[in-house]
């Protein structure tokens, strides 16, 4: 049968926000709406001392096919009025879902609801109420999502700029119960800062067991020395310092292109919480944390101050200083780690997972997409009769590193409004089957079938 070709006008549709379900006030009051298997909860401020002074919601992804979790991975972004805005989409991401689905773990976002030039270190020094709140939310999410081992289950961390100061003051207040931490930016401090609100925290000997990974950006002090973010550097080798020399499973990674913003980390930090919640996760809900495999380590010299690294080799046939190594958790992830301290072009060889339920009516072509775990989604592209017709989007976007089907905020989160899987073609003739095929493409390139 014969179809007409024309110039269709395929693009990504928007889910606009419907109304919260909460009473907010802007420019929170719009986050994008919630229905299984996404889940959210909102608790306001508090005026008792100790507590949280700022409203704070929590958004959960649990995945389909988990009958029991096994953890929970909690994206934390940053401080200030637009950053904690952004992580209202940190569990809508699917590059990051791939990863939890992965180990049957939850996908958990923070989004507190900070002022504009407020102290952020209210919420992001857990001390000060946040880590109650989080824990509260943990129950409160298990229970209304029928997974009440949600309370109980172990954590992966990753944080961005005060979220990482957030996540790593998390690891030395509840070692037992982190599985790993990832800190873009942002790591705790053991000495206060005078005319500062910030207290020091202290080394608990169980946190030396917790695999952790400071990263950051080349120009926040390593080859820029100079600017707002300059003094990153400098915290990060005082962290390292004081928990390195420790034994302390502690790697560093640079990237060559950034300063603050987060870039392509995410193409080393999956690969690297891939490893750590591999060797790390119980294979019995309830039992404790596993220790790290020592077969497994590499290590490799602290980058000098020119960003430049050295290949890591087997942790026994490194002949260097010890506490001033760097520790990395497989020989996969040491050769990501190479290539991300490089040019951070991490490859990958396997072709992304194929979308399904692909539904046609009228108009409308939508489809359900997982991500690639190496790679993410860049695109999608509609065929017809075996020829490619259209791709969503049209012009993949990310001002921050590799372009991305649902974008990237400064944050590491979704751009609002969400992007949807969605394109408007040809209807079909008549009784015709729907004749149209989607294929995924991920960030390097690689179609799926």
């Amino acid at each position: 049968m014969h179809h007409s070709h024309r110039l269709l006008a395929c693009f990504a549709l928007l889910l606009v926000s419907s109304a919260t379900l909460f009473a907010q006030n802007p420019p929170y009051d719009k986050p994008p709406a919630v229905a299984p298997p996404y889940y959210r909860v909102r608790y306001e401020a508090s005026d008792k001392p100790g507590e949280l002074i700022y409203p704070v919601a929590y958004t959960v992804w649990i995945p389909q096919s988990a009958k029991t979790l096994r953890g929970v991975i909690v994206h934390q972004h940053g401080c200030g009025e637009g950053s904690c805005k952004s992580g209202q989409t940190g569990a809508f991401d699917l590059h990051w879902q791939a990863l939890a689905a992965k180990y049957d773990c939850a996908l958990l976002a923070a989004s507190y609801e900070q002022p504009d030039k407020a102290d952020c270190q209210m919420w992001c020094d857990p001390r000060n109420g946040s880590d109650a709140a989080f824990q509260k939310s943990l129950a409160d999410l298990g229970q209304q999502s029928g997974h009440p081992e949600l309370a109980t289950v172990p954590w992966a961390l990753w944080g961005h700029s005060g979220g990482g100061h957030w996540c790593g003051g998390m690891v030395l207040l509840h070692p037992d119960r982190i599985a790993a931490a990832w800190l873009r930016s942002g790591v705790p401090l053991f000495e206060a800062i005078e005319g500062r609100n910030i207290k020091p925290h202290t080394l608990p000997k169980a946190a030396l067991e917790v695999p952790l990974m400071c990263n950051l950006g080349t120009k926040e002090g390593v080859t820029v020395t100079d600017g707002r973010f300059s003094g990153a550097w400098k915290s990060n080798k005082t962290f390292f310092e004081a928990m390195r020399s420790q034994g302390a499973l502690l790697g560093v990674s640079i990237d060559p292109l950034t300063s603050h913003e987060c870039g392509n980390q995410r193409y080393l930090a999956m690969p690297w919480f891939d490893a750590c919640l591999a060797a790390r996760l119980p294979e019995k809900a309830g039992d404790p944390l596993r220790s790290f495999p020592a077969s497994q380590s590499y290590l490799a010299p602290l980058p000098t101050d020119d960003g430049k690294a050295t290949a890591a080799v087997p942790a026994a046939k490194y002949s260097g200083d010890l506490a001033t190594s760097i520790w990395l958790p497989s020989e996969t992830v040491a050769a990501d780690w190479l290539q991300y301290m490089n040019d951070t072009k991490i490859g990958d060889t396997t072709p992304p997972p194929a979308p399904t339920n692909v539904k046609l009516n009228g108009d409308q072509l939508t489809w359900d997409a997982a991500a690639d775990l190496e790679s993410g989604v860049a695109y999608f592209v509609i065929e017809r009769d075996g020829k490619q017709i259209a791709q969503v989007p049209e012009q993949p976007k990310n001002p921050f590193g590799r372009a991305l089907f649902q974008g990237l905020q400064y944050s590491d989160t979704p751009t609002v409004p969400l992007a949807e899987m969605r394109c408007t073609v040809e209807p079909a003739e008549g009784n015709d089957a729907n004749p149209y095929k989607v294929r995924s493409v991920n960030t390097v390139g690689l179609t799926s079938k």
